[in-house]
């Protein structure tokens, strides 16, 4: 059993296809089906189903496959470690982030992909909740969540970040009404909160930042807000609102990148930010996590990097644990 042929299983396992798993292993297709065929000798079980045009796992594949990753991630792992060795840093970094990521946080990640060209990247997005519990788990290295003061945007009072996990808060964004070019407020050179009320809206689902700091501006103001459509997707937000559906309110960012074009329209008075933090455990940091964080500190006072950096903090549990 080689590894070369484990590799060549889970690509054809995960493209359901001899041909796509070549292109992915680049091989030639024949060279894919001779080393699975022989791993099946060697096994004596059919680990595929060719009986049709999708090439299907059968019940042996299935059972075979975890184990196969595995190895081939003990092998990547030995890799690294050696590479360590001789101060190349490699391995792989999971990162989580809120959905559409400022540009700051993608600049950092190419600087850091410049930097360390041998860690493999994964980047995935997510709600708050989700991401926080994630890197807690371990499934994420660390993670870019938004925050209001040392809570989770979830639930009328938010939920305290676990004991478990450091923090730093990393930036603020300036939130937006953000509307149709032929809406009545798009021609505003600003406007108030207090002048949504009555209007439709549309907003990120509960449990998001965007949807907590739309209520909580809202209830300020005295109202509740009026949500006609809902989306867990900050893009589909974003053409929702290019297409008549109602007011957005929104990181100023992502107003401003959508296509088709939305009308930004600053608020008046105070505020409103889309406050952000990495998320990390605090006893269980990689080594590729330690140097992007120690890559973030370096980039913290960079202004052409971000136009609004606030104090580093750390947001941590308060004695009752409350939210836990």
């Amino acid at each position: 059993m080689e590894l070369r042929q484990l590799l060549y299983m889970v690509a054809t396992a995960e493209e359901s296809s001899f041909t796509r798993a070549a292109a992915r292993v680049r091989v030639a297709q024949p060279a894919v089906s001779q080393q699975i065929a022989q791993l099946e000798r060697e096994l004596g079980q059919r680990l595929f189903d060719r009986s049709e045009r999708r090439v299907r796992l059968t019940p042996a594949g299935e059972a075979f496959l975890p184990h196969a990753k595995a190895v081939l991630e003990a092998a990547a792992a030995g890799r690294d470690a050696v590479d360590s060795l001789r101060g190349v840093l490699a391995g792989r970094l999971t990162v989580g982030t809120v959905p559409v990521p400022p540009a700051w946080l993608l600049d950092l990640l190419a600087a850091f992909r410049r930097r360390h060209p041998r860690v493999r990247l994964t980047l995935r997005t997510g709600d708050p909740e989700g991401l926080a519990s994630e890197v807690a788990s371990g499934a994420l290295d660390l993670a870019l969540i938004g925050v209001a003061a040392a809570r989770l945007p979830a639930g009328p009072a938010g939920q305290r970040l676990r004991a478990g996990l450091a923090s730093r808060t990393v930036s603020a964004e300036p939130l937006v009404v953000a509307v149709a070019p032929g809406h009545p407020l798009a021609a505003a050179s600003e406007t108030t909160v207090a002048a949504l009320r009555g209007e439709p809206l549309l907003t990120l689902t509960h449990g998001s930042g965007l949807r907590a700091a739309l209520i909580a501006a809202c209830s300020e103001a005295g109202f509740l807000p009026d949500v006609h459509t809902e989306t867990d997707d900050l893009t589909l937000l974003a053409d929702l609102a290019a297409r008549g559906f109602g007011a957005a309110l929104m990181p100023r960012s992502a107003a401003e990148r959508s296509r088709p074009p939305l009308a930004v329209v600053p608020l008046a008075g105070p505020a409103l930010l889309r406050t952000t933090a990495l998320v990390w455990p605090r006893d269980r940091v990689t080594a590729p996590a330690r140097a992007f964080l120690d890559l973030c500190d370096e980039d913290l006072h960079d202004e052409d990097l971000r136009d609004e950096v606030l104090r580093d903090e750390d947001l941590r549990d308060e004695p009752d644990g409350q939210g836990r």
